[in-house]
């Protein structure tokens, strides 16, 4: 790895695996979150006095989102479409944002278990203009898993 004690990971490298495939033209990520429930439970110490300990409960479901550039990617079309469509067999997939070293080297991943696109925004169109289309996808999953 070519990361030295005390280096940091850079925001730019980075790419989005789904089912094990990477997706190439990926602009941006956002959103990215781990959340629980907290659970009080309070109860009286040996000394009777109140104390409240606190308890980690159930990881929350969650979502981010994603800027792509417009490609023609069947696999990502497809499961876009599978999302939107409802057809959630084969819309559910695990999804990883993976982060790299200064040499490609993945070194940090964030899998997103049954995973799926609840929206899909594009770029406006405006004639004369000389920028690139992107896809903004929001992503939805039902656990997030740190690597």
């Amino acid at each position: 790895m070519s990361l030295s004690p005390g280096d940091s990971l850079t925001s730019h490298n980075f790419g989005l695996q789904i089912d094990g495939v990477m997706v190439e033209y990926l602009a941006e990520v956002s959103g990215l979150t781990i959340e629980q429930d907290v659970i009080k439970s309070p109860q009286n110490s040996a000394q009777g006095r109140p104390e409240i300990s606190l308890m980690p409960g159930v990881q929350k479901d969650g979502q981010c989102t994603v800027v792509r550039g417009m490609t023609q990617s069947p696999a990502f079309t497809t499961w876009i479409n599978d999302s939107i469509s409802g057809r959630m067999s084969t819309a559910r997939k695990d999804a990883s944002i993976i982060l790299m070293d200064y040499e490609n080297n993945p070194v940090k991943r964030y899998n997103m278990r049954k995973a799926w696109c609840s929206k899909i925004d594009a770029s406006t169109l405006k004639a004369g203009e000389a920028s690139a289309l992107t896809e903004t996808v929001t992503i939805v999953f039902e656990e997030l898993v740190i690597e």
